[in-house]
């Protein structure tokens, strides 16, 4: 690994005209959400949380890709299910924190999105994507199933797009994903859309965007409180079975499943 790759932050924070900015930008694996991308991103939230001259915070990306999901090579290494557990903790802790932080979390969105990086996107208040970018869940060709984040894709998406999507891990385009609910606007420029948004957002007063996102988000916090450890244990149950070793594995040397030949 370079010297630059190891310097670098993965998760850039900065404040621009009162919202904080936290870009993933961890181009060598596709913004994956490795063990240092979650920890540096939890802390850009805590960080935008706690400022007082922090009106929201948008959530962006370098590169063409938003997030990847889980970062396969850094989970293989290890033990699957001792690294599962530790994973999908990491996940509920993120899906959470943007939940229940009380300033808008919109997503800019101008690439790919997949697997867990689609919870993150269901999880923001507002989410704007560039017309060519792309989304799937492709847990099930890797035996497993979008366990965790269905905490927050349910909630958002319509059901029958639901159903299709977590099954077939077809990938679908940025209309599609306005059309099922898990965006809420595609644009062909989502800086411009991001940026007229943000001036929507400077309108409302602190507490009175503290109080209706506290509104919108109730049932699915209640979700989280009653269904994340269930949901947690099911996912790391499964890590460590044929079907996933050899799914991550088809997946990281680029062939069919052994079920897919």
């Amino acid at each position: 690994m370079s010297d630059n790759i190891t310097d670098a932050p993965f998760v850039r924070y900065e404040v621009r005209d009162g919202f904080a900015v936290l870009t993933l930008d961890s181009p060598h694996n596709r913004n994956a959400l490795s063990s240092r991308l979650v920890t540096e991103l939890l802390a850009g939230l805590e960080q935008a949380a706690a400022d007082p001259a922090v009106r929201a915070v948008v959530l962006t990306h370098t590169g063409n890709t938003f997030c990847a999901g889980a970062d396969l090579r850094e989970a293989v290494a290890a033990d699957p299910a001792a690294a599962a557990d530790i994973r999908t903790g990491w996940m509920v802790q993120t899906l959470r924190q943007i939940l229940e932080l009380p300033k808008p979390v919109v997503a800019q969105i101008d690439g790919n999105v997949r697997a867990g990086g689609m919870g993150i996107v269901a999880a923001c208040d507002i989410a704007v994507a560039g017309r060519g970018s792309s989304f799937a869940l492709t847990e099930a060709r890797l035996g497993l199933a979008p366990f965790v984040i269905s905490l927050t894709l349910l909630p958002r998406m319509d059901s029958r797009s639901a159903a299709r999507y977590f099954q077939t891990g077809e990938t679908f385009d940025a209309a599609e994903a306005e059309r099922t609910g898990l965006i809420t606007v595609a644009t062909d420029d989502p800086a411009a859309e991001v940026a007229r948004l943000r001036a929507e957002l400077r309108k409302g007063s602190p507490q009175g965007l503290a109080e209706s996102k506290k509104l919108v988000n109730a049932a699915i916090l209640a979700q989280v409180d009653q269904h994340a450890e269930t949901l947690a244990k099911r996912s790391g149950s499964f890590f460590g079975t044929a079907e996933v070793i050899e799914g991550m594995t088809a997946f990281l040397q680029k062939r069919p499943p052994s079920w897919a030949e």
